[in-house]
This record gives C-alpha cells, sequence and structure tokens, in this order.
C-alpha cells in the first residue's frame, strides 16, 4: 500500500479513499463547577484516561496507540513560570496571553522555515510574540512504539502576548486567525517536505492541549508537563481514540480545540460539501476583510471530527456563544416531537433553513474554558453518564467507573438522554437545565412569526392549469428511457399499486452494481446513500418516527453569521418524492421573486 512519506498515512488507492474515515472512542470530563483551579482536577483526569484504555486502541504493536489527549484550562501560574525561567519576561494579566503545543517537522531546516512563517503572521495580526519553548517529552520512559515514534513530529511551545486595548474575545480571535492562516500557509506548501507534520493543537488564551499518538497509559509518561505540581486546571476533557476505520496520525488525536467525540458523522460529505459552498456568501462584521483567510473554513486531511470542530469553532469566533453553535450544529429531534414549547420548534426550523444538522450517532463534549457541557444526537446511540458531587465536582465520561468516588460524595448522578444538552456555567458556578439552556436561546427573536412571514411551501404556489399524466402513445419508449423492465414492473410496481405494498425477498440482492453492470440500468439505480460502517443499528422508521424526518428546505441560503429574518424565505419541502402536480408547481414558479428554470437533461 502506497504511503504519504510525511505522516505515514496511505493515499488514496483502490477501494480505500481517506475521505470515508471515521472512529469511535471513549470521552469524558472532570472540571471544578466554581471554577476554581487544582492539581487534583488533572490528575483525576488521567486517572478517568487510564481506566478507558479499553475504549483506545492500538495496532499489532502495543505501544503504538490510536491516540489520546487532554485538553485543560490554560495553567497559567505554570505558564508564567516556565516564561520567567526561559525568557526572563513579566506576561501581562491572564487571558492577555495565549499560548498552544505545536508539532513541527523533523528536518531542522524546515521547522525553522515553518517558524518564522508563524512569526510573521504574528507580526501581521499585530500581536506580540513571547517565545517558543521546546516541549520536553520523554519518548524512552513512555515506550513509544516504532510507528508512532516514526511519525512523531518535533514539539514546542508557542507563548503571544495580546496588542494594546485588545478585549479578551478579540485577542482570542486574533489568536484563532493565526493559527488559521499558519495551517493554510504551511501544511500546503509543496516546498517544504514535511509540512503535513505542521499542526497548531491549540492557540488560546483560555484553553491548551497535549496530545499525540499514544496510549492512554502513555500519555503523562510522554509530556512531562503534565506532571509538573504547578500544572493546574479547573477543567479537564480526556479522549481515548479507537480510530475503528481510519489510519491514526498525531494530529488526528483528540481533544480537538473546542470538543473530542465519540461517535461518528454519517452525513459528513453533505456537511463538508455545503460549508465549502456557502463560503461565498459569508460576511463577518467582527472579522471584515479578513474573512477570507479563514478559508476553507473545513481543513484537508481532518478526520469526521476535526470537520466538526472546525465548523463549531468559526461559528463560535464569529459571534456566537459556544452552545447556540452546538444546537445549531446538532439539533434534537423537533420535526415530530408533538409536546416540544412552539417557540423551541420555531427556533429549531429556522435553524434548519441556515444550515443542514450534522447527524450522529455522536456524544460530544464541547468547552470554551467559560463553559463545559456535553450533547447527545437525537438517536441517542452513545452511552454519557456524569455525577455531581458534594465538592463541586461535575464528572462525566462515556461509561462509569471511570473515577473512584466516595459514594457519600455524590450528589446527584445521571444520564444524558437523545437529543439533551448538559452544560456547566463556571462563572454562574452552576449546571444548567436542558430546558434552561433551550429556551433561552428559543425566546431570543420571534422565530415563529419569521417562519410565518417568510417560510414558502408548496400548496403557496399557484395551481397548475394542466398537469401532464401518462400519455398512452409515449409511455412504453419513455419507460425504456428509463430503464424500466418487466421484471421491474412485474416484481417491484404492481405489488405497489394491486396490493399497496413494497415488495420484500429474501437472500439479499444478488445483481450487480449499476456502475459494473453490462445491462441497462434506471438511473437512480447508479446512486446509493453511503452508511456508516461501525456499530450502528438500523433505524426503524415507524417505531422510531420520532427520531426521523424527510423534511428539507432548498433555495438561496443568505449568510450564516448574521441571522435575520429573510434567512427562513427558503420552500419548505416536506417529502422528496414529488407528484407531476408538484413538479409543475416548481416549474411555473414565479411567487413572491421566485422563479425556475428548467434545464434538459
Amino acid at each position: 500500500m502506497k504511503t504519504n512519506n510525511q505522516i505515514g498515512l496511505p493515499e488514496k488507492q483502490g477501494l480505500y479513499d481517506p475521505t470515508f474515515e471515521k472512529d469511535s472512542c471513549g470521552v469524558g470530563f472532570i472540571a471544578n463547577i466554581k471554577g476554581l483551579p487544582s492539581r487534583d482536577i488533572v490528575v483525576d483526569a488521567y486517572e478517568m484516561l487510564r481506566n478507558m484504555d479499553h475504549r483506545g486502541a492500538c495496532g499489532c504493536e502495543k505501544n503504538t496507540g490510536d491516540g489520546s489527549g487532554i485538553l485543560t484550562g490554560l495553567p497559567t501560574n505554570f505558564i508564567r513560570k516556565i516564561t520567567d525561567e526561559k525568557f526572563g519576561v513579566a506576561l501581562k494579566e491572564d487571558r492577555q496571553f495565549g499560548s498552544g503545543i505545536v508539532f513541527l517537522p523533523q528536518i531542522k531546516s524546515e521547522r525553522d522555515k515553518c517558524i518564522r512563517l508563524v512569526e510573521n503572521i504574528i507580526k501581521e495580526q499585530k500581536q506580540s510574540l513571547v517565545g517558543w519553548r521546546e516541549v520536553p517529552v520523554e519518548s524512552k520512559k513512555a515506550d513509544i512504539g516504532p510507528t508512532a515514534r516514526s511519525a512523531e513530529p518535533y514539539i514546542m511551545q508557542l507563548i503571544v502576548e495580546a496588542s494594546e486595548n485588545l478585549d479578551d474575545a478579540d485577542f482570542e480571535r486574533q489568536l484563532y486567525m493565526i493559527r488559521k492562516r499558519a495551517s493554510h500557509l504551511i501544511r500546503s506548501n509543496k516546498k517544504i517536505k514535511q509540512s503535513e507534520l505542521f499542526y497548531i493543537c491549540s492557540l488560546s488564551n483560555k484553553i491548551i492541549i497535549y496530545k499525540g499518538m499514544l496510549t492512554t497509559n502513555q500519555l503523562f509518561d510522554y509530556f512531562k508537563d503534565l506532571r509538573d505540581p504547578d500544572y493546574s486546571s479547573h477543567i479537564a476533557m480526556i479522549h481515548s481514540r479507537f480510530s475503528t476505520n481510519t489510519f491514526p496520525s498525531w494530529d488526528r488525536a483528540q481533544p480537538f480545540r473546542f470538543m473530542c467525540h465519540n461517535g461518528e458523522v454519517n452525513t459528513l460529505r453533505g456537511n463538508t460539501n455545503w460549508m465549502r459552498a456557502r463560503e461565498g456568501t459569508l460576511q463577518s462584521k467582527l472579522f471584515g476583510d479578513d474573512l477570507n483567510k479563514l478559508f476553507p473554513i473545513i481543513e484537508p486531511d481532518s478526520s469526521d471530527s476535526g470537520n466538526f470542530d472546525n465548523v463549531l469553532e468559526f461559528l463560535y469566533m464569529s459571534g456566537r456563544s459556544l452552545q447556540e453553535s452546538i444546537l445549531t450544529m446538532i439539533p434534537e429531534a423537533w420535526q415530530k416531537h408533538s409536546n416540544m414549547p412552539d417557540n423551541k420548534r420555531s427556533f429549531y426550523e429556522y435553524y434548519s433553513c441556515l444550515m443542514e444538522p450534522w447527524d450522529g450517532p455522536a456524544m460530544i463534549p464541547f468547552t470554551d474554558g467559560n463553559y463545559v457541557g456535553a450533547v447527545l444526537d437525537r438517536n441517542g446511540l452513545r452511552p454519557s453518564r456524569y455525577y455531581l458531587t458534594h465538592d463541586d465536582r461535575i464528572i462525566m465520561a462515556s461509561e462509569v467507573g471511570t473515577l473512584e468516588l466516595d459514594p457519600a460524595l455524590i450528589k446527584e448522578k445521571g444520564r444524558l438522554q437523545p437529543g439533551r444538552i448538559f452544560l456547566v456555567d463556571f462563572e454562574k458556578g452552576e449546571v444548567i437545565t436542558d430546558a434552561s439552556v433551550k429556551s433561552d436561546f428559543a425566546d431570543r427573536n420571534p422565530y415563529g412569526d419569521w417562519l410565518n412571514k417568510q417560510r414558502i411551501k408548496l400548496n403557496h404556489l399557484p395551481k397548475p392549469e394542466k398537469v401532464p399524466g401518462l400519455e398512452k402513445e409515449s409511455l412504453i419508449s419513455r419507460m425504456q428511457a428509463f430503464g424500466y423492465t418487466l421484471e421491474t414492473i412485474q416484481f417491484m410496481l404492481l405489488p405497489l399499486i394491486s396490493e399497496e405494498r413494497d415488495p420484500v425477498g429474501s437472500m439479499g440482492n444478488d445483481s450487480s452494481l449499476a456502475c459494473l453492470s453490462d445491462k441497462p440500468r434506471m438511473l437512480y439505480d447508479y446512486f446509493r446513500q453511503l452508511f456508516a460502517q461501525v456499530t450502528n443499528p438500523a433505524i426503524d422508521s415507524i417505531r422510531e418516527e420520532v427520531i426521523t424526518s424527510l423534511e428539507c428546505y432548498i433555495g438561496p441560503e443568505k449568510n450564516l453569521l448574521e441571522p435575520e429574518e429573510s434567512h427562513c424565505n427558503r420552500l419548505r419541502i416536506t417529502h422528496p418524492i414529488l407528484t407531476n402536480s408538484d413538479l409543475m408547481r416548481l416549474k411555473k414558479m414565479d411567487y413572491r421573486g421566485w422563479k425556475s428554470h428548467t434545464i434538459d437533461i
């Protein structure tokens, strides 16, 4: 199998295509609800991670893992200590400096070039470079396997200070811009042989990430920083990776910048295509003319989780709160939820006009340092358990037993339910309920009124005077042109018409795929839905009707970043099967500025 020599991943070849890669893992977090940092949070997080070793995976080498990592709040005291020791610099107040772990090429000349390019971008963004520090790693102590070591990047820590008169959020956006620009510039640079080894794990004034192609037991042995007594945090999110049909690499280890993920994104291709398509309509008051420098929003060579994180981060940096961005991307089942309040239903329907859902199965913990939470997608096919303790700790993981607790300490325990969100606000020092989070966003705008004024339905369109039916004279020739056979008519169409039932067969379908067949086939035989390849039971559309919907909105989209009433001026299609009358309504459309054009196929 041909491999990419930079990072050891196979190239596209034969039946293998990296775009189909997905993964399934163990996830969790522990945090102090009051936002108080401590060393115990970091130590307990490592215990949780080690207890989820079975959730991760390794190859034929037991000491080469699929990946593990930890996200913590920015350990400001630790960073001040190392900055004073190495650079003799006293940093500004908290949130006015940021830091991140950076993977760099193994070749020194290429590494130096990458560093110069990053420093130039920092200057162009008018921020202040404090310096670079070699991250002390101990490969021998951690017993890193040959495969992981062969792809091991050179790891450094970057520290940047804010320019004058820049508030915390603006500075964070500048750090985001630096990271995105550097990634786009370097990872696609053909003149740098090891360009794909360059990767900024995070660059933030609130959080930091240590991760790699490691097993859960290797992480703290490998990164000496994590064992430092001065390294403390109010939150720690951990991830143990099981890349079921995805090749592991150092950069694909999780957590990512705002989340980690247990599950797969089944709708990935559509999600990424739509995000790429709508880049031309995006405008941002916060980024202004610099917005184009962030494109493409979804970076190439990422996993499905990495793509999700790219979009989540973009929405957050563009002015939305983290929890609103999460609800936009992973809505609960709302179309057939008969008991859902109207304001919440309108909120979901409005945002379905703006963005398609990223559908799982998925359990996603998320944090921006100010909040931590988790969301379970509508199917609920991934476990998520939590404990709230009397000493103000919240512990959530993809299973129970990840951390030994005295039962007397447990104040509350429960599980995350399908479509529900769990949220902790560190500033308020409390857990925010699912109902409170969603009602808050649902009441911010009159979404129901907007939909009633702007939404277009098929029955709103003028009824056509003449609807073509089945013309006997041309029926046979049209059926031949579209590939119908006597077998199709006898076994598929007649039972539908005469018995009103779907024909059922046994032993599967042994006919060739349309693209490999030497027989003429119907047009739609060439199209197949891409289903997940991992641990997902089939959905019963009758018994699980509440989580299934065929409804979608079509028509021109507006600027995703600035929601307003006109965004829901789109056409709602409740079902993908259109009658001849429906087709004629669309074909003859001249309604509220909407017109259609017929393309001859």
